[in-house]
């Protein structure tokens, strides 16, 4: 049984963009790289031969993933889906570090859409599955290495 890949709508649109840039601009530069580097002579000490299949077999494993990620994602339109004003897949949350006072805003998507630097947070961080299912107001703590960390949730967006 092939498992379902929880994904935004904005991770399923990135990810075809990344295939497409994959197919059309990257594997043909890749091919042209390959037929130049095939000019230069033997193949086995062509160092530019070796380096663009190196690229070529990254680039077609990358196509692969991604298509094999798209044709199991499961995608999900956060506002087409009842929350009931609790923290759900895709929604954005504002949450307050209780013992620093520090801010911050996450959104929580699938995987491989995760970016922390982005505040976007996996599904599968311990932080998301202390989240999901609370409401605004809501007290969570998260255990971290450094310790357990409590939160309070300001808000919830479904955007």
């Amino acid at each position: 049984m092939i498992k379902q890949i929880p994904m935004t709508l904005q991770g399923i649109k990135k990810l075809r963009e990344e295939l497409k840039k994959l197919k059309n601009i990257e594997r043909p530069k890749i091919i042209n790289s390959i037929i130049e580097a095939r000019k230069h002579g033997d193949l086995k000490e062509n160092a530019e031969y070796q380096s663009a299949r190196e690229s070529q077999s990254f680039c077609e494993g990358r196509i692969k993933e991604i298509e094999n990620k798209l044709s199991n994602a499961n995608i999900i339109d956060i506002t087409k889906i009842t929350h009931n004003n609790k923290v759900i897949f895709g929604s954005t949350v504002c949450i307050i570090n209780i013992l620093t006072n520090r801010i911050i805003s996450y959104k929580i998507v699938g995987h491989d859409e995760s970016d922390l630097k982005n505040n976007l947070i996996s599904i599968n961080a311990p932080l998301s599955r202390s989240l999901i299912g609370k409401k605004k107001n809501d007290i969570i703590n998260v255990k971290t290495p450094r310790g357990i960390i409590e939160y309070k949730i300001l808000n919830i967006k479904y955007i």
